[in-house]
């Protein structure tokens, strides 16, 4: 039962995807939907700033879609606040049934893959899947607030002032050009020891690598049989130990291999140590890079597993380790 794939019959209706002034002076920063430089959004605190950018990246999903949140039978959303705030405050201007997600930085995928279950399912005909982050809310939530000025290390990674929005809907909607979501792997829970929450990347390989692992092994697939594996977000750090783990295990993956932390910001001019991390991160690079890729027919078949450290300060305070999680969603392109 650990080894089964879920078959699913969704598509991807639309997304949006927001961010602020550091991502949008990133490698990507032209291709997201909207962006504040201030990191504000007109908000007097981040917290607010961070609903505010749920509920824009759910907008601009909704006008490409040419259709209103009537047309929505549920919204899935979570964050990295505690209660998931973010997202509870930020779409309560939407008037549809709500679930609240916690996947930590894996909560994109996490939702891709429900949303698409519950609408395969015809349970919902439409749904709507929303994550984020704010670099300085996560701050004060995991760490110290940023006036403290607490030097960060090598391993650490950047958390991604982003929101993302992807409207689901069941295959037979869609038309032509469309983006499938085909299968979908949950993950299992994996801690390798790791307590450092300055290296996440660290932390997450291990359960990327399991997750990836099961699901080769349970779909008959290989590596050669898709045009890109995506993680997101194990950074430069978290990338490396995941090659290695993999490699030792006979399997290469470099080749088709990307991760959303590396990709969002500059290694070398953008301060951000061992890249992106955090739930906006992987769900704003999936809108805004890999979804127009997989409409255009550049990218026909590819993977994204979502990882997330599921820690709190006060776990680590008591001194436990990290434990990690990867989902696995399948993603197909354009007819």
């Amino acid at each position: 039962m650990n080894d089964r794939v879920f078959e699913l019959h969704a598509y991807v209706a639309a997304s949006g995807s927001v961010v602020g002034g550091k991502e949008r002076n990133g490698p990507l920063g032209n291709l997201f939907d909207m962006h504040d430089s201030d990191d504000r959004f007109g908000q007097s605190t981040w917290e607010k700033a961070e609903s505010e950018m749920q509920r824009r990246a759910l907008c601009i999903a909704l006008e490409k879609w040419g259709r209103d949140q009537n047309a929505l039978d549920a919204i899935l959303a979570g964050d990295l606040l505690n209660q998931c705030v973010g997202s509870a405050y930020g779409l309560l201007d939407y008037h549809v049934p709500y679930f609240g997600l916690y996947g930590a930085c894996s909560t994109a995928a996490l939702g891709l893959m429900l949303g698409a279950c519950l609408v395969s399912s015809g349970y919902l005909h439409h749904a709507a899947a929303v994550t984020s982050s704010h670099n300085s809310s996560a701050e004060r939530q995991y760490r110290t607030p940023l006036e403290y000025g607490a030097q960060r290390t090598p391993t650490a990674q950047w958390t991604v002032t982003g929101a993302s929005a992807f409207i689901l809907g069941h295959e037979r909607y869609a038309g032509h050009n469309s983006v499938r979501v085909t299968q979908a792997m949950p993950g299992i829970p994996i801690e390798m020891g790791i307590r450092d929450a300055a290296n996440m990347g660290a932390a997450m390989a291990p359960a990327a690598v399991d997750t990836l692992e099961r699901y080769f092994v349970a779909s008959g697939t290989t590596p050669s049989d898709f045009d890109a594996i995506v993680t997101g977000d194990l950074g430069w750090e978290g990338s490396a130990i995941f090659h290695d783990l993999l490699y030792a295990d006979g399997i290469e993956v470099a080749p088709r291999h990307t991760d959303c932390g590396s990709m969002i910001f500059s290694r070398h001019t953008q301060d951000t140590h061992a890249g992106g991390s955090g739930c906006g991160c992987s769900g704003v690079v999936m809108s805004a890079y890999f979804l127009p890729k997989l409409r255009s027919g550049e990218i026909r078949d590819m993977l994204l597993i979502g990882t997330g450290a599921m820690m709190s300060p006060d776990a680590l305070k008591q001194g436990q380790c990290i434990p990690a999680i990867g989902h696995l969603v399948r993603l197909k392109g354009g007819d």
